[in-house]
């Protein structure tokens, strides 16, 4: 509990600092485009898929070597078995002004029930945008994180077998065009829409260049007057993005993670003063086989009967009074003090939400 919430202190605490303009927003039609395909992963140890659960593996193999040249008979088609091969969805992510030849990481996730996609190689597969045409193509040997390892029916596992990463694994066969804006003026956006910030990046941009050359358009975009020539237009925005700018305070908001219980809020939490009671209850359910014997010379069998003990516990709870906290190392050690666990804080945040006392966005993942 407390290491959770002196996380979120080191993630939140301190006021915030000026930050460039590159950090703030971005140019208006340079955005990331996704990319999707379909591919085989070969080369596994026994751990591919399980090829009559997933014929699709099957076929994609069959269509593969049929592009190669190797054509099986009809009648070799049902009694396939390839345990080293596993169906993937290989993913990417496009950047912006990317061009043909350069290279971009890809990821690879198991799309059957191979159970590790360890030492693999990924074949040659094509990756789509969602227009239906091949923005690059992939290939290369797959890096999974994860790590496992089973014996005589025991298993351990740390993170995912069955996905992993080809970094540069794939080449960029088509760019996408993005104008740097239209005519003479060249349209940012701020990552997060802000008024004060928006205020504060023209004020910068004024200051810098002479009055006039940015304008707001709402609380999210702003309009710069550029050069018409592409080289000065280039230096002209590396410039203006080299600016730094102090932003405005962020909204008060607290993230929990309901499954596992991290709690990060920023440093804009207030918490009103309120009276909290907490109490645990828990349920405790044991169940222990016992063997039925049956009488001598009745013919009778050995049964195994299942018996169950329930118990229910209830701590006591107490009622404690929070005082009216405007820091962020205020409200940790309030809610340290409640001795609650990070999953019955959830439901204190959320009453204390509800009735006013918590001056936030609450946002349950």
């Amino acid at each position: 509990m407390r290491a959770l919430l002196a996380l979120a202190l080191l993630l939140a605490a301190g006021a915030a600092g000026a930050e460039r303009i590159k950090d703030l927003a971005t140019v208006h039609g340079a955005r990331p485009n996704q990319l999707v395909g379909y591919g085989l992963v070969v080369g596994l140890d026994n751990s591919g898929d399980q090829t009559t659960q997933t014929p699709f593996t099957v076929q994609g193999v069959i269509n593969m070597l049929a592009q190669l040249g190797v054509n099986l008979p009809p009648g070799q088609l049902a009694t396939i078995q390839l345990k080293n091969v596993a169906a993937v969805m290989v993913t990417a992510t496009l950047p912006p002004y990317a061009a043909a030849g350069q290279t971009i990481d890809v990821v690879a996730s198991s799309l059957g029930n191979a159970k590790s996609l360890r030492g693999g190689t990924l074949l040659l597969a094509p990756l789509k945008g969602a227009d239906g045409q091949v923005y690059a193509m992939a290939q290369g040997n797959v890096v999974v994180g994860g790590a496992g390892a089973s014996a005589a029916g025991s298993k351990a596992q740390i993170n995912q077998l069955s996905a992993g990463r080809v970094p540069n694994g794939a080449t960029v066969e088509r760019a996408v065009r993005a104008a740097l804006g239209e005519g003479d003026h060249v349209q940012l956006e701020l990552r997060t829409a802000d008024f004060e910030t928006l205020s504060r990046v023209v004020e910068a941009i004024n200051a810098h260049f002479g009055a006039g050359t940015a304008a707001a358009l709402d609380g999210r975009s702003l309009r710069v007057k550029a050069p018409l020539d592409a080289t000065e237009r280039v230096r002209f925005l590396g410039q203006v993005q080299d600016l730094e700018v102090d932003p405005a305070r962020e909204p008060a908001r607290v993230i929990v993670n309901s499954r596992t219980g991290s709690i990060v809020m920023n440093q804009t939490v207030v918490v009103d003063a309120c009276a909290v009671a907490h109490g645990n209850l828990s349920v405790v359910v044991s169940a222990r086989p016992e063997a039925s014997q049956p009488a001598p010379f009745s013919q009778g069998q050995t049964v195994v009967v299942p018996r169950a003990d329930v118990e229910v516990r209830q701590a006591e709870g107490s009622l404690m009074r929070v005082e009216r906290s405007a820091t962020l190392a205020d409200i940790v050690s309030a809610l340290n003090a409640l001795g609650a666990t990070p999953l019955d804080l959830i439901s204190i945040l959320q009453a204390m939400r509800s009735a006013g006392a918590l001056r936030a966005e609450l946002e349950v993942i």
